[in-house]
């Protein structure tokens, strides 16, 4: 569900969720509430709020954005895990995502910490703290995170770790508020540390069937780096988050969805 979790840089996203076949594009799902102050009349699209062309500098004021994270295909429910199984090149992973009750300051916005452990043969070989932060209008913006790889036995920071504010780092958009098609936008940007993610709104699915169930309709996003020959197709579920993942065009890679818990 989560980008990573990603939960969602390069290596991070790349390792979260994923699948199948889907069918032809339709409708839309029902959207959450709960806790939001949100402002249609006012609502940007994702392309104007966080382009992918010209010069990035994105507006970000501390007083525009809530406590709770809880964008419908992004819902943010502390103590909340999401739990994948799937396969990176010939060797199967697990991504366990969790929702933690900690917080981060980030740019005077306080953030949702989700932790995401990659493991292989039932032992992590990568953990990423990600900070998450959502806006009155429903955009959830990406503020960073704090990656690990495991190296001769022991985990080390990764380059592409970023936090915005530091180092020319800014924020970008995880998942938007009002998701369109044709919608374009970055999800980080971090040139020194090649972050460079950004995503592209498909369009709305048929029926989508991984192990947790199977759902009518879900969003689809087509993820991407500049830096990277590799292209992702993600499915979100209102209501749920991120289901499934698979890499499309590169390296063999795929997961989905088998559990939630609380």
């Amino acid at each position: 569900m989560l980008g990573r979790l990603k939960v969602l840089s390069s290596r991070a996203t790349a390792s979260t969720l994923i699948f199948v076949l889907l069918g032809g594009l339709g409708g839309g799902c029902g959207s959450s509430s709960r806790g939001r102050t949100s402002s249609t009349g006012a609502r940007q699209s994702a392309s104007a709020l966080a382009p992918i062309h010209g010069t990035y500098s994105p507006s970000i004021d501390p007083a525009n954005f809530v406590a709770t994270v809880d964008n419908r295909y992004w819902p943010l429910e502390p103590g909340t895990g999401f739990h994948y199984q799937g396969v990176r090149g010939k060797t199967p992973q697990t991504d366990d995502a969790l929702v933690t009750r900690k917080t981060k300051r980030i740019l005077g916005i306080t953030c949702t910490v989700v932790r995401d452990t990659v493991s292989e043969h039932g032992r992590p070989i990568e953990r990423t703290f990600d900070w998450y932060a959502q806006d009155k209008q429903g955009n959830v913006w990406y503020m960073g995170e704090d990656a690990f790889e495991l190296e001769h036995g022991r985990f080390v920071k990764a380059s592409d770790s970023w936090e915005s504010g530091v180092d020319g780092a800014k924020p970008g958009i995880i998942m938007p508020g009002n998701p369109q098609p044709g919608d374009s936008y970055r999800q980080e940007y971090y040139p020194r540390g090649q972050a460079l993610d950004q995503a592209h709104v498909l369009g709305y699915s048929g029926t989508v069937k991984v192990p947790f169930g199977t759902f009518k309709r879900s969003l689809v996003t087509s993820e991407f780096s500049p830096l990277e020959p590799q292209t992702e197709k993600k499915y979100y579920v209102a209501g749920l988050g991120e289901i499934a993942e698979r890499v499309v065009k590169g390296h063999h890679e795929q997961f989905q969805l088998v559990r939630v818990t609380h």
